[in-house]
């Protein structure tokens, strides 16, 4: 596996020779090499669906170019999904375990982004108690709010405040063990440690691996629902971490009253310690965000470029920086020393056509329930009650924006619903969102969740 991680390396050089410093940092330098077999070929992964597109798009020449010089001629790669890398690593595991373990490893020592840092962290009042709050716990883990769990929409800035936490620690308490894990990264290896020839030992290493440690970080915990025996493992987790006066920080795109199906006893225990939220930015922090952006990178990007990004896209910072990058690529393309207001139009064009594409009421709906943890037989149902009114009226809701579709088209994928119903979902929605607060909250989540595929 070493030998491959060279090999892949030696790739990268090459490629980042042909392609432009924007370009590599947003589509090359993500690629992950999971297997490869001189009879068959490179198998690789990115981190989205649409990074997908565009390096097939726009990249696949420089990669079978640097691929084959490197590999040898005739060497055909694949590019995976984050679905598809799924399958695959359920098809191939024991062939890849060994290289899963040594990957494991490596990422265990660089498990934080050097960029994610609290002096690149811009403050506002969006942000500013979470801030707050997590510096204080970098400074002092296992002291204070413990557990501090912390929770937002898509692409607020919940993995910077984590990565910030990490590398603060490594740099300040470098004797202290941190790890940190994706919720589906924790149930997949306590799946795994059950399924091994020696279910006790694979248990025993689960458990010395996920305890054995003085801070914990677990991002996505919402992802924990309808696994209940992953639940309980976690609690006892939870509980021999806390007992030994242990830092816990555990991150989620809602709060834990509301992520369906979590045990009473998993909500108790994290409502023991802070919980904050993560709010959409305001405009000024938005600017600043992107500013900041902008300087790390060494941009060079027209204020009114800043300003049209920032009043565009105003729930994802994620996307917002994003497409950011996307303004300058399309500048360097062009020659230009500076991005104009010009390329950003184009971009932000491209981007919206890109999303519109694949987009359909079923994607909502399926979107929707997943958030909520609901089935679709019952939000296209008959079902009244609290836990599924709401999160049906969302849907109407948000296939009415998204969507150019007719009210009564609309009411016929709800159960045939008349088209009155459906102005009366739409039409509270659509007053709750503007009043802002909780509902605002969730209606962003699942639409970045929906952007995000």
């Amino acid at each position: 596996m070493k030998e491959l991680q060279e090999m892949w390396k030696q790739v990268l050089l090459k490629v980042e020779m042909m392609v432009s410093a924007v370009s590599f940092d947003l589509w090359i330098a993500p690629l992950e090499v999971l297997d490869y077999n001189k009879f068959e070929k490179l198998i690789l992964s990115t981190n989205s669906t649409y990074a997908k597109k565009q390096l097939m798009k726009n990249h696949s020449e420089q990669l079978k170019s640097a691929i084959e010089e490197v590999f040898g001629e005739d060497t055909p790669f694949e590019i995976l999904d984050p679905d598809e890398k799924k399958e695959f690593l359920k098809k191939n595991k024991p062939e890849i375990n060994q290289a899963v373990v040594e990957k494991e490893i490596e990422e265990d020592k660089n498990a934080f982004n050097p960029k994610y840092t609290f002096d690149n962290f811009v403050v506002g009042k969006s942000n500013q108690f979470v801030y707050a709050a997590a510096r204080s716990v970098a400074e002092n883990p296992g002291k204070r709010f413990n557990p501090l769990f912390i929770y937002g929409g898509v692409g607020l800035g919940k993995t910077h405040v984590l990565h910030a936490i990490g590398n603060y620690i490594k740099k300040e308490l470098p004797d202290l063990k941190i790890k940190y894990v994706t919720c589906e990264k924790f149930t997949n290896d306590y799946i795994d440690s059950l399924h091994g020839s020696n279910k006790d030992q694979g248990i025993n290493k689960f458990r010395e691996k996920y305890r054995n440690v003085d801070v914990l970080m677990v991002d996505d915990i919402q992802f924990i629902t309808n696994k209940n025996e992953t639940q309980e493992e976690f609690f006892h987790t939870f509980n021999d971490l806390y007992q030994n006066n242990k830092q816990i920080i555990i991150a989620s795109d809602r709060p834990p009253k509301e992520i369906a199906t979590l045990s009473d006893r998993l909500r108790s225990r994290f409502a023991s310690g802070l919980i904050q939220d993560v709010q959409s930015p305001d405009f000024e922090t938005r600017v600043a965000i992107l500013r900041k952006k902008a300087q790390l990178e060494r941009y060079i990007i027209d204020d009114e470029v800043i300003n049209f990004i920032a009043e565009k896209i105003d729930t994802n910072i994620r996307e917002m920086e994003g497409l950011l990058a996307k303004v300058y690529f399309f500048a360097t393309l062009l020659g230009k020393k500076s991005a104009s207001l010009e390329e950003a139009k184009e971009a932000f064009k491209e981007d919206l056509d890109e999303k519109r594409e694949d987009l359909s009421p079923d994607t909502i709906i399926d979107a929707t329930c997943k958030y909520f943890g609901i089935s679709k037989a019952d939000i296209v149902g008959k079902k009244k009650s609290k836990e599924i009114v709401e999160p049906r009226m969302i849907a109407i809701y948000l296939i009415s924006e998204m969507l150019d579709m007719p009210l009564v088209a609309i009411g016929k994928l709800f159960g045939g619903r008349d088209h009155t119903t459906i102005i009366h979902a739409r039409d509270k929605i659509t007053e709750q969102y503007r009043d802002g607060g909780r509902v605002k909250t969730l209606v962003n989540a699942i639409k970045e969740q929906i952007n995000a595929n």
